[in-house]
């Protein structure tokens, strides 16, 4: 009887390593789907980095995914700072820290705009300045923003339960249960 509780540990011990696997790289190519799968993420209103995939500029927050096995679940999280606000959306308030950094931003997208003037001091009007120069807005107006005003963030889900993670936990599964099934050795006497 042992070696039958044993088997059927061995067993749910191959399904969660196997559903850790698949959900892990689902939840990774969530950042190249710029999705929760089928649910496509909320675009950028801001210009940076036009044409840069959502939710990766360093690719810290990408990276911080990780997983673990507890008894009999699996755990996906993140230590990320940014990880719960992205993947559940909210309202941050503005804050006089957040203000210095954000006139440090403009400071800085402005000191660039003065190396986008021809000789006699207009702008040129390449795709770069017009760039440059809508960056530099755009931290303007943050930093312009009150202390205590909000800045919402959409929801960016790339962890959780879906119909499609539940389609593949139950696909993971069966396969698991047949190959256990197919692979009995049933040793008959007559």
């Amino acid at each position: 009887m042992s070696d039958i509780n044993e088997q059927t540990r061995a067993v749910f011990r191959s399904i969660l390593r196997d559903i850790q696997v698949e959900l892990g790289d689902e939840f990774d190519q969530n950042f190249e789907r710029q999705a929760f799968f089928s649910q496509a993420w909320a675009r950028r209103k801001s210009p940076m980095r036009p044409g840069g995939l959502i939710l990766v500029d360093s690719g810290g927050l990408r990276q911080s995914i990780r997983s673990e096995i507890r008894e009999s679940s699996i755990v996906f999280l993140s230590d990320h700072p940014g990880a719960a606000i992205h993947n559940e959306g909210g309202e941050i308030k503005v804050t006089a820290r957040m203000k210095r950094y954000f006139w440090y931003k403009y400071m800085s997208a402005a000191g660039v705009l003065v190396f986008c003037r021809r000789k006699d001091g207009t702008m040129r009007r390449d795709k770069n300045t017009r760039h440059i120069a809508d960056v530099a807005d755009f931290w303007k107006a943050m930093a312009l923003m009150k202390v205590g005003s909000t800045i919402k963030i959409p929801q960016r889900k790339f962890l959780g339960t879906s119909p499609e993670v539940e389609t593949a936990v139950r696909q993971i599964i069966e396969e698991n249960l047949s190959e256990y099934i197919n692979n009995i050795d049933f040793n008959i006497k007559y």
